[in-house]
């Protein structure tokens, strides 16, 4: 049994020991030939790293000779420059040498002449010295008294000539600043358009039909009484077809009768009672309409920030007109002249335009504040906070206070260019016959003046002088002195040409 066991496991061995004899024998031969790689592989390393450290040696001996000739090259060419400067050098010290000997040689040729004028100078101080003596001895004067008569004699000649010269120079500079004024006032207004106001006291209602004529007169004329009566308007009632005219010189009135005379067209129920309460619903609307109309100006100038009392009253210049002139147009067109003044003067617009809006506030004030409408219009821009630059703009544009900045003058004289354009206002007979009278009359207050004619409506006045008591410059005198008076006392729209006549007239009679 143990010998079976024998036979049959020594085959087993025998291919155990055979089989580690071929891994053992392969293992020999893959580290043998592994070996030789590696030897084969250092080898070309190394032959490689040869060739590299042989190349990269080559490399730097070729860029060191570059660098070498580079150097001996910059050296070279650092020499040459050298050599250049050297050479110019030289030449520039030979060339000032040169330079020195001449004015050497000028100086001494100078100083000789000067010698020579010297001597020449007192020759001729000899001479002049005895032709004056014996100019004194034939005219029995001394020097002084030649020269004094001299200068009289020059000064009376020249004193006309004088005189007329300084009137000259004055009145270019005059002319000067007042084409400077137009230049700035015209471009600006060139660049703001307006409208003349039409239908100032009459507001004109379309009416559906001509029955409705008969309807708002009423039996008897009873509703029309009632509605002039209620609204203190006038109906004016004619042929024109299917219109209405409502007259009234209060804008508040009509355009609160023209509301409700358009509710009463609508309705169609026109009697006593309707009447009334037509016209308490539109005085309420009209009340409500002030704050769109207030908001509407803010817009039209682009202004913000604007305190709600003063919106309010904005909107309540929107019924109130001055000489026919719209207040709230006017306050919009003067802020809008106002902003480009501002701009062509090279001053901030955002005051300009706020002093030129609120520059009449003050008219839609209650009865309660005493005062010109501009001191109380400034009193109330001071309480609700705005600057002091507009409301002194605003309390000085009727000259009632001294001005503060030149914002003060833009919203005078844009007040007056909105004020005097053509068509802006209606002026009544009476002030204008008592503007001319003014005007004629303080020309005649001035001494010398014989006669004084207001011509052209006003907008020229002549001046007869007594040609015995004012001669030509006093004449001038006298026309610069009126014009000064006129600015300083009288109130007038756009200006006032003055012209001054001097004549003297002799006759005589042969017989």
């Amino acid at each position: 049994m143990q010998v079976n066991f024998i036979e049959f496991i020594l085959p087993f061995i025998a291919g155990f020991l055979t089989a580690a004899l071929f891994v053992w024998l392969m293992l020999r031969r893959w580290i043998i030939h592994t070996k030789a790689n590696l030897d084969r592989e250092t080898e070309l390393a190394k032959q490689e790293a040869d060739v590299s450290s042989r190349q990269l040696l080559a490399n730097a001996e070729l860029k060191a000779s570059k660098l070498v000739s580079q150097a001996e090259e910059a050296i070279s060419r650092k020499k040459m420059e050298q050599d250049a400067k050297e050479k110019e050098l030289l030449s520039n010290e030979s060339s000032l040498q040169m330079r020195e000997e001449q004015l050497q040689k000028v100086d001494e040729d100078l100083k000789k002449r000067s010698v020579d004028l010297e001597i020449e100078r007192n020759k001729l101080k000899n001479v002049a010295e005895d032709y004056r003596h014996r100019i004194e001895d034939v005219s029995h004067l001394t020097c002084e008294q030649v020269k004094q008569s001299l200068f009289e004699e020059v000064s009376r000649e020249c004193e006309d000539e004088i005189r007329d010269y300084r009137s000259e120079m004055i009145g270019k500079g005059e002319a000067g600043v007042q084409d400077e004024a137009r230049k700035v006032i015209i471009a600006a207004m060139q660049r703001i358009s307006s409208y003349p106001q039409h239908d100032m006291n009459a507001t004109i209602v379309q009416l559906p039909s001509e029955d409705m004529k008969g309807r708002i007169i009423g039996r008897e004329g009873r509703n029309i009484k009632s509605f002039e009566s209620t609204t203190g308007t006038t109906l004016l009632i004619d042929e024109t077809p299917d219109s209405v005219l409502i007259s009234c010189f209060d804008p508040v009135r009509r355009e609160v009768a023209r509301v409700a005379l358009e509710y009463l067209i609508r309705d169609g129920r026109i009697h006593p009672a309707s009447i009334e309460e037509a016209v308490e619903r539109a005085a309420v609307e009209v009340k409500d309409s002030v704050t769109s109309f207030g908001s509407e100006a803010l817009r039209r100038v682009r202004l913000n920030h604007v305190h709600p009392e003063l919106v309010n009253l904005l909107g309540k210049l929107r019924y109130r007109l001055s000489n026919n002139q719209n207040s709230l147009d006017h306050s919009i067109e003067v802020a809008n002249l106002c902003a480009l003044l501002a701009a062509e003067l090279k001053l901030e617009t955002e005051p300009a335009k706020r002093a030129g809006l609120f520059h009449d506030i003050g008219k839609s004030l209650e009865d309660e504040y005493e005062g010109s409408h501009a001191m109380a219009g400034a009193n109330v821009l001071k309480r609700v906070g705005e600057s002091d630059l507009v409301v002194n703009a605003v309390a000085a544009h009727h000259e009632e206070v001294s001005e503060k900045s030149p914002y003060a003058a833009l919203v005078k004289i844009a007040d007056t260019i909105s004020a005097v354009r053509p068509g802006a206002r209606a002026e009544s007979i009476d002030s204008y016959i008592q503007r001319v009278r003014n005007l004629e009359e303080l020309a005649l207050s001035m001494e010398g003046v014989q006669e004084a004619f207001a011509i052209q409506a006003g907008r020229e006045i002549r001046v007869i002088v007594k040609p015995d008591v004012l001669d030509d410059a006093g004449t001038r005198q006298m026309a610069r002195t009126l014009r000064r008076r006129i600015e300083d006392e009288l109130q007038y729209p756009g200006t006032i040409k003055i012209t001054v006549i001097r004549e003297c007239r002799v006759v005589e009679q042969a017989r």
